[in-house]
């Protein structure tokens, strides 16, 4: 087909003409479709249904040093959970905690405890005229809600295919003391699917910040997410380690999307320091997190080897979906020039970048349609896509059928919208 952008005026008419048409019809259909969230679908969380079954009323509920699960007690986890998790992201298990379900949840208390008493013994940030924190974009819209909510000032870093522009992450570390972190998610990074490179890694570890407390929020939610082959990163914390900046990184991972998101066990490793620092304020707030659930994962999966097999059972149900956005893409917008997507390797999304000034108008058109897209600039801090041209298409909760007609009637508004964008309609 003739890309758009080669039509006369009189044609990109005709072609809005026949859209327009095939968009009523869709209209007619009162469809509820719903692509906006990365959730598991219900087959991936059946799968994993079996663990409820581990633990029963004849089980034993003692953990392998000894501790009865079903009473008070040990606030970082229980040995064997703590293992599992260090082997998930690959660092040490002496340097890791496991909370309650959410990954999240302990990204907001570090936050919170920047804020109300500070790193290991610097300023918390309340005291401080300004906190700046580096947001690579397109990212992880969950990410700036906590930023913004602590008011923290962001500054947008552009994303590149190793991961963000190091030059500028460089740049702002090094030379202003109010930049206190950055966010990254390092592989399969929402919404692009891209895995940091091994440089890039490097690049992090050798940072020298003029901020005492800088810290990397290494979140690395897709750590056995695979899709088709596994891929391995440098571990950030031992790099930090190799250059002299061992306190210098919080790394956080989940069972969320392995087993159950809302009954999943999370973790958080850092340096030995870090760690000291985080039980002292934990002690506070807990006397420990739900242990006959971390007894429950850990029997259920037994070792590394155990989630790298469930995991890929997970594969088999999500990759088809992946595939046939891609071809849906690939088929519909592929020759007209319109628009450009990712082809992750693993994760949960894949990253659409529509012509500049369409997305808004393209969600728009989704939602009157039937379906449901995160909204356009969610993946920019402040929800400000400057160009107005990324969206998240998170392929993983429609069932296969439902995940095709949802990219079709997708293909569809961007077509419509970018016809419209090109006779200046908007």
């Amino acid at each position: 087909m003739k890309k758009f952008s080669e039509m006369t005026k009189e044609e990109l008419i005709a072609e809005k003409e026949k859209l327009d048409l095939e968009y009523a019809k869709k209209q007619d259909l009162k469809l509820s479709l719903n692509m906006a969230r990365g959730k598991p679908s219900p087959d991936q969380l059946d799968i994993a249904m079996d663990m409820l079954d581990v633990l029963h009323q004849a089980a034993d509920y003692k953990s392998e040093d000894g501790t009865d699960c079903r009473n008070y007690g040990i606030l970082d986890g229980i040995p064997e959970a703590r293992r599992l998790m260090a082997q998930v992201i690959g660092v040490r298990e002496d340097r890791i905690i496991v909370c309650g379900n959410s990954s999240l949840n302990i990204m907001f208390d570090t936050f919170s405890r920047a804020y109300t008493h500070g790193f290991v013994g610097n300023t918390p940030w309340s005291k401080l005229p300004q906190v700046k924190f580096l947001c690579p974009a397109p990212g992880y819209d969950r990410h700036f809600a906590i930023s913004e909510h602590f008011g923290i000032d962001m500054i947008t870093v552009p994303m590149t295919p190793d991961g963000p522009d190091m030059d500028i992450v460089k740049e702002y570390v090094e030379n202003d003391p109010q930049v206190k972190g950055i966010w990254c998610v390092p592989k399969y990074s929402n919404p692009q699917g891209i895995v940091y490179s091994a440089e890039t890694v490097r690049k992090f570890a050798a940072l020298n910040p003029a901020a005492p407390d800088f810290r990397i929020f290494w979140d690395n939610a897709y750590a056995m997410h695979h899709l088709y082959e596994e891929i391995e990163i440098p571990d950030i914390m031992s790099e930090c380690v190799k250059a002299g900046h061992p306190d210098m990184v919080f790394e956080y991972c989940s069972t969320s999307k392995m087993s159950f998101p809302g009954a999943g066990i999370a973790a958080v490793a850092s340096s030995r320091r870090n760690i000291e620092d985080i039980k002292k304020q934990m002690a506070v707030q807990t006397i420990g997190y739900n242990k006959l659930n971390q007894l429950m994962h850990v029997r259920y999966f037994k070792d590394i080897e155990g989630v790298k097999a469930h995991m890929r059972r997970q594969a088999d149900i999500i990759r088809p979906k992946f595939e046939a956005v891609l071809e849906i893409l690939d088929r519909e917008l592929g020759e007209l020039n319109i628009g450009e997507w990712t082809r992750p390797r693993g994760g949960y999304f894949i990253s659409f970048d529509a012509m500049e000034g369409c997305a808004k108008k393209i969600c728009a058109m989704c939602k009157e349609a039937g379906v449901v897209l995160t909204g356009a600039g969610s993946t920019y801090p402040y929800h400000f896509d400057p160009k107005d041209s990324n969206i998240r298409i998170a392929p993983t909760f429609p069932s296969l059928e439902e995940m095709k007609q949802a990219t079709e009637i997708f293909a569809l508004c961007v077509k419509r919208a970018s016809v419209m964008k090109l006779l200046g309609e908007f």
